[in-house]
Formats: structure tokens, sequence, C-alpha cells
């Protein structure tokens, strides 16, 4: 029990270091990573945040408000990424 608790305090205290998806520092950081080591995810999130200007923080408040009955499977995995997991700083 001791190691599952100070292994996920680690994993969280790691994903508090974190760029926000779709912030500045995010898409900098990206932009530095040759394009052939991104991931799908990456390939998406940047697309959206950083070559179309999508605001992520205007994203998460809009899902904020749609019932969550109403999201679909890709909006949930991408609102627990980019607004739960995501929102370090």
């Amino acid at each position: 029990m001791k190691s599952t608790i100070a292994t996920l305090t680690v994993i969280i205290l790691m994903l508090a270091a974190c760029d926000r998806v779709g912030s500045e520092a995010w898409c900098e950081k990206q932009k530095k990573i040759p394009k052939g080591e991104w991931t799908l995810e990456e390939v998406s999130d940047f697309t959206k945040y950083c070559a179309l200007g999508m605001d992520s923080e205007k994203w998460c408040k809009k899902m904020e408000k749609k019932d969550k009955g109403d999201w679909t499977a890709n909006e949930a995995a991408d609102y627990a990424a980019n607004c739960v997991v995501g929102r370090s700083k």
C-alpha cells in the first residue's frame, strides 16, 4: 500500500511539472521535438492549439458547462487529458 501511494505521489509530481497542453510553453517545446517522434495525440493537440489557435482554457470552460451525458468518448478523454491532468499551471 505504501509503495502504491509513493508511486502515485511521484506521478502527480511529474505531471505537475509538465506544461499545460496547448499553452505557449507547450507549443514551443513541441516545436523543438522532431515531428517523427510526436504521438498522434500530440499532432492533434498541436494542430488544434498551436496551428489553429484554439484556446484550451475556453474549450475546458465550454465543456464544463456541457452536460456530461452529452460528451463523446473523445471529448471525455480530451477533457481528462487537457483540463484535469493538463491544468498543472
